[in-house]
């Protein structure tokens, strides 16, 4: 039985002329499948057809913290891992197995095709998209890129190939503070796309000269403030804990910015016994497994009069299930394919970011760094 199809209507903001900001593409309708919940038999006999096929294909799964729980656990259950998209492009460079299979969207398996051009890249539905990657087409983004010829083009994670490509470094919300400062500590000017409230939060922290393209995450736009100091009066002892894809007055109310991973991080250091959590609740699992003695609330949307894609889950995130991760290591369907050429120019940017992160771990200072690893 086919899965039911909904429909996802979101706006990229309008542009904002004179504010250096550029003009956002005219994306504005897009669709996603819903799985069906699988019987708690289908269940059982889905995850042991998963297991054998993993072993078969020698195959490992890479999940992200917001798809279904039964792709988290059983990520980790058969050597594989759970993260957010910067570990995942590690582990699957690294990893020995011949075959990745993705959960995620699709720009999490291109980034792994592009990083491993030899292996098999799955994923359960190829038509999983991302807001800010439909609403940044290579056309138009180059173009913004060449209006600014003298700008270091630092693109986020949640884009195309073809985006990437064109950058000149690539960033996840765990690094990218460190790169722009790094960078500006350099005099370099930035061009930044495609996540207007990630960019503006950058800007803020690290008073960057930067122009930014124009797009929002569907999810994480649709945060209120207004809503969520009702629920911190409710919750007084809560802390609050923002992913910066999330607009400004959101952040300003945050005890903790940052990644999923600095976001389980907080969650795990923090004394508190009570959390508001703003990024998708694909999220809560992972932080209430890790943390059982802790209560993580949802923070508020668009309040009772919201649409479906006010609640704060990914509507391609939730179209990963176990039926057709199944079906992708039977049969092959959802292999993601990245043109040969358009990958070696697009992973020069996710190798500059790979190396960064990785000589920062190893406690080198980061202008070093920009230096030594030859940015643009």
């Amino acid at each position: 039985m086919s899965s039911p199809v909904i429909d996802v209507d979101y706006e990229q903001p309008a542009a904002k002329n004179g504010t250096g900001t550029g003009a956002a593409c005219d994306t504005r309708h897009a669709w996603a499948r819903v799985p069906a919940e699988p019987s708690p038999d289908q269940r059982v006999a889905l995850k042991e057809r998963i297991r054998r096929l993993l072993r078969e294909r020698n195959a490992v799964m890479v999940s992200h913290f917001y798809v279904h729980p039964d792709l988290q656990d059983l990520a980790e259950e058969t050597g594989g891992i759970v993260s957010d998209s910067l570990e995942m492009a590690r582990f699957g460079r690294d990893h020995a197995a011949t075959t990745l299979v993705v959960s995620g969207v699709r720009f999490m398996g291109e980034t792994s095709k592009i990083l491993s051009p030899e292996k098999r890249v799955l994923m359960p539905d190829l038509d999983a998209n991302c807001s800010l990657d439909l609403g940044c087409p290579v056309d138009e983004f180059s173009a913004f890129c060449d209006q600014h010829p003298d700008r270091t083009v630092v693109v986020y994670a949640n884009t195309s190939a073809a985006v990437k490509a064109r950058a000149d470094w690539l960033v996840t919300s765990s690094c990218a503070l460190d790169v722009v400062s790094a960078l500006h500590a350099q005099g370099r000017k930035i061009l930044w796309g495609p996540d207007r409230h990630l960019g503006d939060y950058i800007q803020r922290q690290t008073g960057a000269d930067m122009v930014s393209w124009n797009g929002a995450c569907i999810v994480h736009d649709e945060f209120k403030a207004l809503e969520l100091e009702l629920l911190i009066k409710e919750h007084p002892s809560a802390k609050v804990l923002v992913h910066p894809e999330s607009p400004a007055d959101v952040i300003a109310l945050a005890d903790a910015v940052g990644s999923t991973s600095a976001i389980l991080n907080a969650a795990q250091r923090m004394d508190a016994k009570e959390f508001i959590v703003a990024t998708d609740t694909g999220m809560l699992h992972k932080l209430r497994t890790l943390n059982p003695g802790k209560t993580f609330i949802e923070a508020p949307t668009a309040g009772n009069g919201g649409t479906c894609k006010s609640c704060a889950h990914c509507p391609w995130m939730a179209m990963n299930g176990l039926a057709e991760l199944a079906n992708a290591l039977e049969t092959g369907a959802g292999e993601i394919h990245v043109d040969p050429r358009l990958g070696l120019r697009a992973r020069l940017p996710i190798d500059r970011m790979l190396a960064f992160t990785a000589g920062l771990k190893n406690g080198q200072a980061p202008g070093s760094l920009i230096a030594g690893i030859g940015a643009a």
